[in-house]
């Protein structure tokens, strides 16, 4: 079962970065820096997350984010940016959540967590492309917060519901 919870958090945040990565990363800091989450003895290589300058760096790039991803194409732009970005932050989550490990279940882990944030992300890139050919701005509002709150679920979920985060 810890194998299963450990995965369920690595993919977590392997998937949730791939939507954005520094509100995932800004949140789950803050949730270790004001125990909102208790780290167990397993995750307490993510205790990094709750440095300040990692939450501050992390919550002036969703700011910036924030407003980026509300704008038509401006949006695109940010997301063809983060194509090398977003894979290379989920992947380092994820091994952050793993802690220590063979190098070769390291690698493995490395190569499935990077390819679904990178799935992730280009469902997410290639949904705003097609959200941008409507003609009105309102869509890409309403994507960029329900984008925003599906991370802020999943952290709940991954925090509260590890297996079921799983499957």
């Amino acid at each position: 079962m810890e194998t299963l919870s450990l995965l369920g958090v690595a993919l977590g945040f392997a998937t949730l970065s791939g939507i954005n990565l520094y509100l995932t990363t800004f949140l789950a800091g803050m949730a270790i820096r004001f125990n909102w989450l208790d780290l167990a003895e397993k995750y307490e290589s993510l205790a990094i997350l709750a440095n300040p300058w990692i939450i501050g760096v992390a919550g002036a790039l969703f700011l910036l984010e924030f407003f980026a991803d509300k704008i038509p194409w401006l949006d695109s732009s940010w997301d063809a940016v983060h194509t090398f970005i977003r894979p290379v932050g989920g992947t380092l989550l994820a091994l952050a959540a793993l802690g220590e490990m063979d190098p070769a279940i390291a690698v493995i882990a490395g190569l499935l967590s990077g390819g679904t944030t990178l799935i992730t992300h280009a469902t997410k890139a290639s949904s705003r492309l097609l959200i941008n050919m409507s003609p009105e701005p309102v869509s890409n509002v309403v994507a960029s917060l329900g984008e925003d709150g599906v991370v802020i679920a999943g952290l709940g979920l991954m925090v509260h519901y590890r297996r079921l985060a799983v499957s």
